[in-house]
C-alpha cells in the first residue's frame, strides 16, 4: 500500500468541532519522511481521521489527492463504497464507458488492476495510516478521542476485510511491509477493538448539525458496527453469531437514536428527508448514528454525495410534487450515468407493472415512499449491450438530492450539503429481524415482524397484519430500504445469492442480458496488483 499512499504530514485544523474541508490553502502540506520526527498538532490529525471519509485531499475537488496516481473523485470513499457494493449487484448499472473500471462492475468482471477498486483500497488504507499516526503519537493524550480514532481504524479494517478478504495489517506507520491477516484474524481483531473502546466513548445521543459533536462517534456506533460484524460472522469466519447480532442491534434500537418518522414537509416525505441537503437540520438526523458530513462550502469533492446526486440525474428527472427536476446542483451537474436495474424496480412492482411516471408520482403508484424512481420517457430494461450506454434505458433513481425540505437555498450549488448516513437506525431494525428469524426457523418473530412493519408505516407502505416475514422477504426489505447506500453486495453474499452456483440472477449479471452465475471467488475483490508487487508478504485471493 505504501506505493500509493502519500507519506503522512501534519494537516491544518478543519472547520468546526470536526468539520471537514478541502477548500482552504492552509491545508497545503509537503509530504514528509514517516521516520522523520516533526511537530504534529493532535487536533489537526484527529480531524483528518474523520475527513478521510468525506474528502479526497486537502486542496479542493481538482487539487491534490491523498492517493498518489489516482484521481481524487475516483478515490472518494462514498463513491467507491457505492461502486463496489451496489454497482456490482441487482440495484444499479452505469453507462460511463469512459471511466475505466466502471463497466467491469456492471458485468462482475473486475480484476486486480481495476482503478476504482484501487481507489477504494488505498482510500481505506490511507485512513488506517492516519489513525495509526494519531494513536502512535497521541494515544495517551485524550482517552475519548483515542477511542474514536480506534473506532475509525476498526471501521476501515472492517470494510477492507469485507471487500478484500485476507488483507495487510499493521498498527504502525512504517516502511516495513505489513503482514497479511486472514479474515478470521481480522474479525477477531475488529471485535476485540470495538469491545475495548466502548466504555471510553460518549454516551449515545441523537444530534442535529447545530449540536456539538454531530458526526462524531459514540457508543451506538460501536454497537451498530458490532451488530453488522456479527450478522456477517458466518461469511467471515464460518461460524454464525445471530444472537450477538440481535443483541447489539437491540442496544441501538433501545438507544436515544430513533427511526425518523417526521411529517411530510412541502411534499418531502420522512423517508426522503433522510437523503436531502438539510438532512442534518430537518430532524432526520435522529436516525443518523454515524453521518459523514457534507457541506457545499466546506467539503468540495466529487466522490461524496455530490456523486450520488449528479450521477443519477439528467435534467428531466423529477423528485418532488412541486414539479422541480434535477438534484438541485449546478446546471451541468446532470452526469446521467447511474440508474436502476430492472431487478430493483421489480422489488417495488413484483407484477412487472411499473408505470412510466415522474419521481413525484412513483411512490404513490408503488404504495411505498421508498420507490424513488423517475420513469418518464425511460424504459425499465436494457435489452441490448448498446442500451447499457444510454441513460434513459433504465429508470432514474431520485433518492438523493440537494434540496432543502424548508425550501431554503443550498449553500453552494456546485457541491452537496447532503450528509451521508453511513449507519442509521433502520439497519438495526432489519438486523434484529433477520438475526432472530434465522434463530426462529427462517420466520420473523413477533418483534421482528413489528420492526419491519414500522419501516413500512414510515414509508406509507402496507404493513403485514398476519403471518411472518420469510428470509427472502427480509432480503427484499434490505434492498427496498437501503438501495444505493453501499451495502447490497454484502447482503447478497450473506444470503448466498451473489457469486457461485446460486439460484439468483439479475439483468446483466456476469455480462449477460438475463444474468449468469459467476465464480464464488468474486464474493471478494482482488488485492490490487500494485500492492502485490511491493509487498511480498501478500498472497492474492483465489480466482484472480
Amino acid at each position: 500500500m505504501k506505493q500509493y499512499i502519500k507519506k503522512l504530514a501534519p494537516v491544518a485544523a478543519l472547520l468546526l468541532t470536526l468539520s471537514i474541508t478541502s477548500c482552504v490553502k492552509d491545508l497545503d502540506v509537503t509530504p514528509i519522511d514517516p521516520n522523520l520526527q516533526t511537530e504534529i498538532n493532535p487536533n489537526h490529525l484527529f480531524n483528518k481521521c474523520y475527513a478521510n471519509f468525506a474528502l479526497a485531499g486537502n486542496s479542493g475537488p481538482n487539487g491534490d489527492c491523498d492517493i498518489d496516481g489516482l484521481d481524487g473523485g475516483t478515490t472518494g470513499f462514498i463513491r467507491q463504497l457505492f461502486n463496489s457494493n451496489d454497482l456490482t449487484t441487482d440495484e444499479a448499472i452505469c453507462n460511463w464507458t469512459q471511466d475505466e473500471g466502471v463497466t467491469d462492475f456492471n458485468s462482475n468482471s473486475y480484476g486486480s488492476s481495476n482503478p476504482m477498486l484501487k481507489g477504494f483500497y488505498y482510500r481505506l488504507y490511507f485512513g488506517v495510516t492516519i489513525c495509526n499516526q494519531y494513536i502512535n503519537n497521541f494515544g495517551d493524550v485524550d482517552k475519548q478521542k483515542t477511542a474514536e480514532v480506534r473506532f475509525i481504524r476498526a471501521l476501515d479494517y472492517y470494510l477492507l476485510m469485507d471487500a478484500f478478504g485476507n488483507i495487510p495489517f499493521t498498527e504502525k506507520v512504517s516502511a516495513e511491509a505489513a503482514k497479511q491477516y486472514s479474515r478470521k484474524q481480522m474479525y477477531d481483531y475488529i471485535e476485540k477493538e470495538l469491545l475495548a473502546i466502548e466504555n471510553d466513548l460518549m454516551e449515545p445521543k441523537a444530534k442535529k448539525s447545530t449540536d456539538a459533536n454531530y458526526g462524531r462517534v459514540d457508543k451506538a456506533a460501536v454497537w451498530m458496527l458490532l451488530s453488522r460484524l456479527y450478522l456477517n460472522a458466518e461469511v467471515y469466519t464460518g461460524t454464525a453469531e445471530w444472537q450477538k447480532a440481535a443483541d447489539y442491534a437491540k442496544k441501538v434500537i433501545n438507544s436515544p437514536y430513533q427511526l425518523y418518522t417526521g411529517a411530510t414537509v412541502n411534499g418531502w416525505t420522512a423517508y426522503q428527508q433522510l437523503f436531502m441537503g438539510d438532512n442534518g437540520e430537518n430532524g432526520a438526523s435522529v436516525e443518523a448514528i454515524f453521518p459523514i458530513l457534507q457541506d457545499g462550502k466546506r467539503t468540495a469533492a466529487y466522490g461524496g454525495t455530490v456523486f450520488l446526486i449528479n450521477a443519477c440525474y439528467d435534467k428531466a428527472a423529477t423528485v418532488n410534487s412541486n414539479g422541480v427536476a434535477g438534484g438541485n446542483l449546478y446546471d451541468n451537474a446532470n452526469w446521467a450515468g447511474v440508474r436502476a436495474r430492472k431487478d430493483l424496480i421489480d422489488k417495488f412492482f413484483p407484477n412487472n407493472n411499473a408505470p412510466s411516471v415522474t419521481g413525484a408520482v412513483m411512490p404513490k403508484e408503488a404504495g411505498d415512499d421508498r420507490a424513488l424512481f423517475d420513469g418518464v420517457d425511460r424504459t425499465i430494461t436494457q435489452e441490448t449491450s448498446k442500451d447499457l450506454s444510454v441513460f434513459t434505458k433504465g429508470f432514474a433513481v431520485v433518492k438523493y438530492n440537494n434540496f432543502y425540505s424548508t425550501g431554503a437555498t443550498a449553500k453552494d450549488l456546485r457541491y452537496a450539503d447532503t450528509d451521508f448516513f453511513l449507519f442509521r437506525v433502520a439497519e438495526a431494525y432489519l438486523t434484529y429481524a433477520e438475526a432472530t428469524a434465522r434463530l426462529n426457523g427462517g420466520q420473523t418473530t413477533a418483534e421482528g415482524t413489528d420492526l419491519i412493519n414500522k419501516l413500512h408505516v414510515r414509508a406509507h407502505a402496507k404493513p403485514r397484519t398476519s403471518g411472518a416475514y420469510t428470509l427472502n422477504d427480509i432480503l427484499n426489505e434490505w434492498c427496498k430500504e437501503f438501495y444505493f447506500e453501499g451495502r447490497r453486495r454484502v447482503d447478497l453474499v450473506r444470503f448466498n445469492k451473489f457469486g457461485g452456483n446460486v439460484n439468483y440472477n439479475w439483468a446483466w449479471k456476469g455480462g449477460e442480458l438475463n444474468g449468469r452465475n459467476f465464480a464464488a471467488t468474486r464474493n471478494i475483490f482482488a488485492i490490487p496488483n500494485s500492492d502485490m508487487i511491493v509487498n511480498t508478504n501478500l498472497t492474492q485471493n483465489p480466482g484472480y
